[in-house]
């Protein structure tokens, strides 16, 4: 007879996500897993078949709960959906800061090879997004490579995060990106 789980999946989700953020996918331990979820390593073997799935779930869990991406939806396109997204910033989650996706991008050597995919996509869709709303701004002009600025400096900003950067500064430094991406 099959063992009633006492746990939801979304729930162990929600909770080992902290643990790889904080530890990485390297690092984060099963005891700390077990301690953070409350599900004890048959439980979570059962539910996933490793760490290297639960990392993988955590992390398309991260990236489908991202509310910045609707920012970057919102009619009318341009400018103003790119500073939103800005200034709402990488999300921060249980004392974890930054944007855990960049995070997860210094073990790349390491990650499962469907974690690597998974960010890639990710990266890929924001870039699409960031360019729409640059072509509705700038029609004819390199919005693709303007998008990879704004990407690499929100990805600067979510590294920044975890050096407790003030709001204010962090404005400041959003403010000047979107004053020079104005007048391009």
């Amino acid at each position: 007879m099959a063992r009633h789980r006492n746990f939801s999946r979304e729930g162990v989700l929600e909770k080992a996500l902290p643990v790889f953020w904080k530890h990485g996918f390297a690092d984060a331990s099963l005891q700390e897993l077990e301690k953070a979820t409350g599900v004890n390593k048959s439980g979570l073997y059962a539910e996933f078949s490793g760490k290297g799935e639960l990392f993988l779930e955590s992390l398309r869990f991260y990236l489908d709960r991202m509310p910045q991406l609707g920012l970057l939806m919102a009619e009318p396109l341009g400018w103003d959906n790119i500073e939103q997204f800005l200034k709402l910033g990488p999300r921060n989650t249980e004392g974890q800061k930054g944007c855990f996706a960049i995070s997860s991008m210094r073990e790349l050597a390491i990650l499962p090879p469907a974690a690597i995919e998974i960010l890639g996509r990710s990266r890929a869709q924001l870039r699409q997004l960031i360019a729409k709303n640059i072509e509705a701004e700038r029609p004819k002009r390199a919005a693709v490579e303007l998008a990879d600025i704004v990407m690499t400096f929100f990805a600067g900003l979510s590294v920044e995060q975890n050096l407790k950067s003030s709001r204010a500064g962090t404005g400041h430094k959003i403010d000047n990106l979107m004053e020079v991406l104005r007048r391009l």
